[in-house]
């Protein structure tokens, strides 16, 4: 079975409280309209900090900061592996654009298990849910 190699934006509204963070839904491919973190594909020769901020400037229109490593997700699918280091991030400047996906939208701890999270995406849930835990 393929392994993808893929980073993730846990982008916070406030990244020292961490009230809110971001979801996006997929507009495209197999796992349309599932909701996911941001993020996609490292590239040959890119660090996976390195890749977060392209894919995010690609996805999102948007300069993030990288902060630390929440996560790592393998995950079976069907078709293929999925290797997801998942990031806390933040945004330095500019405003969040849905370049690729169909909605986006801010979650708050009560909220995180309120849209249809794809496999590998859910499996973070109980860990930001732990460091949400303390902002609210």
């Amino acid at each position: 079975m393929k392994t993808v190699n893929v980073v993730a934006a846990i982008i916070c509204d406030d990244y020292e409280k961490k009230t809110r963070i971001f979801a996006t839904q997929r507009g495209y491919g197999e796992y349309k309209d599932g909701w996911e973190f941001p993020g996609g594909k490292i590239e040959e020769g890119e660090s996976p900090e390195q890749a977060l901020i392209r894919e995010i400037r690609e996805e999102l229109g948007t300069e993030i900061a990288v902060h630390e490593l929440i996560d790592v997700i393998d995950y079976d699918y069907e078709s293929f592996h999925l290797h997801m280091n998942c990031y806390f991030a933040s945004v330095l400047k500019g405003e969040l654009q849905l370049l690729e996906h169909e909605a986006a939208k801010w979650l708050e701890y009560g909220d995180l298990e309120s849209v249809d999270w794809l496999p590998a995406d859910q499996l973070l849930i109980p860990k930001l849910q732990e460091a949400m835990a303390g902002s609210h």
